[in-house]
Order: C-alpha cells, then sequence, then structure tokens
C-alpha cells in the first residue's frame, strides 16, 4: 500500500533522531517505541496478506503519516542546541507528547480493529491504557526533573558571560523562573471536579463582579490555591436541592471524559445555605485572566506569528479533545473567538459547553441561549437549512476563528467603515460564490495553507482536529523564534 513505505521511512528516521535528543529523554523514547509497536502491527499485516485497502485503514494510514512526521519534528527540536530556548518560548512542553501519544493511541486502536490481524502480548501491553498512563507519568516525573536541573545548569553558564551580554540574560532568568513555576505548579486536572464545600472557596461578596448576565454575575476568588471565577446565579429556578445534585452528579461523570489542557477547567457546584430555605448555587470554574479570545485579538496587545501559531494550536487541541470525546452527533455546537478564553502566557482554552445541564436547570430564564452567527456558518448551511451540523462543520466555524487569530479582524466586517455584512450578503458571497476572506500578505504560508483548508467550500476538503493539530505543531517548530 502506498501508505506502509512512506510510514517505515519515517518511524526509521525517529529510531535515529531519538538516540541523539538532549533533553525529555524518556518521553521521546517512549514516543519511539510506541512508533516501532505500530510499525510492527503493519508489517505483521503486510506478512499476512492481510486487507489493507478499505477506506477506515486508507484514512487512518494517511493521517499516522501526518503525525508521525509531526512526532519527528517534536523529536528534532530535542536534539537541537537551541532546545532550551524553544522550551523557555514555548512556556509549556508536556502538552505536546500528550496529545502525539494520543494520536499514536488512536490509530493504534482502529488499526488493530480494521486490519484483524493478531498481534502480540508484547504490542497491547505497549497501548493498554493502564500502562501508558503510568509510563507517561513516570516518563514526565523524571524527563521534568532532568529539564530542571538542565534550565539551572543553563542559567548558572548564562551569568558567567560578559557584561555586554547582562540585558539578555536578564531575560533568559525570567523565562526560566516562569518555566520553574509551571513545572512546580500543581495541576488543575488533578483536582476532582466535585460539590465544594463554601469554607473551601475565598472571595470578597459582594465585591464587584466582572462579568454580569441577565441570570448570574461572576467573581474572581480563589479555590485550592488556584484563581477561579464564581458563577453565581441571580434569578434562580424553583428546581429541588435533590434533582439540581442529581443532574449535577450525572454531568460530572460526563465532564472527566474532557481532561485537557485546553479545555477550560470546571472545578465543581458549590451550594450555600444548602440547609435554609433559599440555597444559593454556586459554580466554580478556572479563571482566564486575559478574557476571551476576541477581546484579546481586539486589544492593543503585540502578537508575533508564532504566538498566533501557538494560540491556534492550543485552540486545536481543546476542539480535537472535544471531537476525539464525544459522538458524531454531540459537538461544540456553537464555536466562535468568544467561545475561547485566554490564560495567563497568552495559553487558549475552549469553553461554552461546561456543566451546561446544570447550570440549566439553575436557571429561571432562557435568555442566554446563542444564536449561531452566520459568519461561521460553513457554504452547507448557508445553502440548506436543514444541513445536519457535523465535526466538519465545526472545522468550517474553527476556520473562521483561526482567520480572525491571524488578522486580528471581524469576519465579514468592512475594514475601513467596520460595516458587518448582512446575513443576505454572507448568503450570496460565501453560500453562492465561495468567496473567502483573504489573509495577510506576511501570513506564514504554512499556516495560511490550514486556515483554507479549514474554511474550504467542500467538507469532505476540511482537515480533521487530529490532522490540524499535527500540523500545527509542524509550523510551530519550524517558524523562527520571537
Amino acid at each position: 500500500m502506498e501508505f506502509i513505505e512512506p510510514i517505515l521511512s519515517i518511524a526509521s528516521t525517529i529510531y535515529n533522531l531519538v538516540e541523539n535528543v538532549k533533553a525529555n529523554k524518556k518521553r521521546c523514547h517512549r514516543v519511539a517505541e510506541r512508533v516501532k509497536s505500530l510499525t510492527a502491527l503493519l508489517q505483521s499485516a503486510q506478512k499476512r496478506k492481510a486487507v489493507l485497502k478499505s477506506e477506515e485503514v486508507e484514512k487512518v494510514l494517511r493521517e499516522l503519516s501526518i503525525t508521525l512526521t509531526s512526532a519527528r519534528h517534536l523529536i528534532e527540536k530535542y536534539t537541537e542546541a537551541s532546545w532550551v530556548q524553544r522550551v523557555l518560548k514555548s512556556g509549556s512542553h508536556n502538552d505536546e507528547f500528550t496529545t502525539v501519544n494520543e494520536r499514536l493511541n488512536d490509530a493504534f486502536q482502529v488499526l488493530s480493529g480494521a486490519l484483524q490481524v493478531e498481534h502480540s502480548d508484547m504490542i497491547y501491553e505497549v497501548f493498554k491504557i493502564s500502562n501508558r498512563q503510568r509510563q507517561d507519568e513516570m516518563d514526565s516525573r523524571d524527563d521534568d526533573a532532568e529539564v530542571k536541573k538542565l534550565l539551572l545548569s543553563y542559567v548558572q553558564m548564562q551569568q558567567d558571560k560578559m557584561d555586554t551580554m547582562m540585558r539578555e540574560f536578564e531575560e533568559v532568568k525570567t523565562n526560566v523562573a516562569t518555566m520553574m513555576g509551571i513545572l512546580n505548579k500543581p495541576s488543575a486536572t488533578n483536582e476532582e471536579i466535585r460539590k465544594i464545600k463554601p469554607e473551601e472557596l475565598k472571595y470578597d461578596f459582594p465585591q464587584r463582579p466582572f462579568m454580569v448576565t441577565s441570570t448570574s454575575e461572576v467573581y474572581k476568588g480563589e479555590y485550592h490555591g488556584f484563581t477561579v471565577a464564581i458563577k453565581r446565579f441571580t434569578d434562580q429556578a424553583d428546581t429541588s436541592l435533590s434533582e439540581i445534585n442529581t443532574i449535577f452528579n450525572k454531568e460530572v461523570q460526563t465532564m472527566k471524559h474532557f481532561e485537557s489542557p485546553n479545555i477550560l477547567r470546571m472545578f465543581g457546584m458549590c451550594i450555600r445555605n444548602e440547609q435554609g430555605p433559599n440555597p444559593e448555587y454556586l459554580i466554580i470554574m478556572e479563571y482566564c485572566e486575559k478574557g476571551s479570545l476576541r477581546e484579546v485579538l481586539d486589544s492593543d496587545c503585540k502578537l508575533s506569528w508564532i504566538r498566533k501559531v501557538r494560540m491556534c494550536l492550543d485552540a486545536a487541541q481543546g476542539l480535537y479533545r472535544l471531537h476525539q470525546t464525544e459522538a458524531k452527533s454531540k459537538v461544540h455546537g456553537c464555536i466562535n473567538s468568544s467561545k475561547f478564553l485566554v490564560a495567563e502566557g497568552y495559553r487558549v482554552k475552549l469553553g461554552g459547553f461546561e456543566l451546561a445541564r446544570t447550570e440549566t436547570s439553575l436557571k429561571k430564564g432562557r435568555d442566554d441561549r446563542e444564536i449561531r452567527s452566520l459568519c461561521y456558518s460553513p457554504p452547507q448551511m448557508l445553502n440548506n437549512i436543514d444541513y445536519l451540523y457535523s465535526k466538519e462543520c465545526e472545522v468550517y466555524s474553527f476556520g473562521i476563528v483561526m482567520w480572525e487569530i491571524a488578522t486580528r479582524r471581524h469576519p465579514f466586517e468592512d475594514p475601513v467603515t467596520k460595516a458587518k455584512w448582512t446575513n443576505k450578503e454572507i448568503l450570496q458571497r460565501v453560500g453562492k460564490e465561495k468567496y473567502m476572506e483573504p489573509l495577510p500578505d506576511d501570513c506564514p504560508k504554512a499556516l495560511g495553507e490550514l486556515i483554507n483548508a479549514c474554511r474550504a467550500y467542500e467538507s469532505f476538503h476540511r482537515p480533521s482536529a487530529g490532522v490540524l493539530v499535527d500540523k500545527l505543531r509542524s509550523v510551530v517548530t519550524q517558524l523562527p523564534l520571537e
């Protein structure tokens, strides 16, 4: 099959590269080990003349080739002398390994079932979820300890440089301190989503909320050392306490599937005066200091191209986790630049669907229901009101969001007069004439190609969220540092 030989070639390159990595050695070798198991599965299928030409297998092999290319670029980064600068500038080096390993595991699950090839217990053990989680946790702990030592050693080396390099050295020290703080900081995903006792929260009520809706007020507070957003419902429904608890407990089980650094973290629900006649309900969630992605793009902050691509990658990883976890019919449903939030370090997180059923049971009114803007609607939905919304539709909407990041403009708005297109204009230009808003002349070519692929007129030309993550990661590793 045409994809087999390229996959084996890239895998061979990865095996050679891991022998020269200078940091994150255990995680890089673990990726190579899992790649070797996947290629062993494919080689076994070749020898047994298994049926490799089904559409399902071809799609997985095509995406696997892209995943391995992305993994090669990731490992190459840690073979270069500049790996320290890249780690310091990125602010994190854990998420990229997590997503690569998830993509390899997903490929194994599909291939091992579709090829119907008997594989050894050794190959199975490599991808057994309990083994993978334990191995990844141990690799992460050991690699992070080694990275700390290497970073501190790098700082010492910089301190010995000439006085003329002091300004650069001070910048390096600041970045190292930031990185060390990230490595030592407890992870929000380690916190269980649960009912929270009022005394576990710290916030000054009735301080001024930083956001107000028709049914709630949102305050900044603290929970277990994490800065959190606390949503307090001001116009509550008459739903019974037992019913709300039942809905919350069921929804917690669903939310556990969405554990990702790029999905807004929910900590749980708190009930004040639970035994009283008028209990007060609070929803506790991660606080993102920079607000929505749209607010950041509208601000006067400076965004270099590499930072823009990293923001696109963060957002894509959130979308991938949602698409990979949910059934086909259960997508986000309203992807736009206001649904992504921006935390410290310009880390982008997908929000807008957390504990939705619990909140619905608490609200008396329905004023906050979302109406999907035609700006984010794919041509198929513009031309057919009954078109079934799908992940491909959502990738189109995400393409518009990436276009917003690249241009910092509002979609379908005159750049001079700021006049927005009417629905009729969008229906005609986009739905009928296949119009696509242009990108800036200085937009990196690889990024522009991805944005245009997501906005493709035909849905089958759009990449999956997983392929989008792979390709965006490759763009990040190939762009020059800030």
